[in-house]
């Protein structure tokens, strides 16, 4: 489970908005002089805070501090779509237009297409599994202000 913390902004049922700030771990990787990411955080690019819909069946008020997670088999198949489907596209119309004997203006033009065809794909991969709550992040705990983790249950005492 991959997670990270935040602070609830918005409150519906069955869900929450969470505010995550978003942290850079430039400072220890041994690539950031010549990383672009790197470059886009010392130049300030992006926004500091992210908005994120989780799901929860928990009952969260809006300033709480939260921990969510997401299973890392999501991840996983998100981005295994995400980088293969299109490249999948982009050779195959590029082998089956060499094949057909066109020139090469066109094998480019038929790579390009299938490349956008493969994203396509990962976009209606995507809209597809947009309601599997096994793909969505959800409220893992809720946190006291001081990052103490606080459960649901009382401790009775024998």
């Amino acid at each position: 489970m991959i997670e990270e913390q935040g602070r609830v902004v918005s409150s519906e049922p069955g869900a929450a908005w969470v505010e995550t700030v978003r942290q850079s771990t430039c400072g220890s990787c041994q690539a950031k002089a010549g990383c672009g990411q790197a470059l886009l955080q010392r130049l300030g690019g992006g926004a500091r805070q992210g908005y994120i819909r989780v799901l929860t069946d928990r009952s969260v008020q809006v300033g709480d501090q939260v921990m969510i997670g997401l299973p890392e088999n999501a991840v996983v198949n998100a981005s295994l779509y995400m980088y293969i489907l299109p490249l999948i596209g982009l050779f195959s119309a590029a082998l089956l237009a060499d094949n057909a004997g066109l020139s090469e203006p066109w094998i480019i033009l038929c790579a390009f297409f299938g490349l956008a065809s493969g994203f396509a794909g990962v976009r209606w991969y995507a809209w597809r599994q947009r309601s599997n709550p096994d793909m969505q992040p959800r409220i893992m705990r809720v946190m006291s202000p001081s990052g103490i983790v606080t459960s649901d249950r009382t401790l009775t005492m024998p």
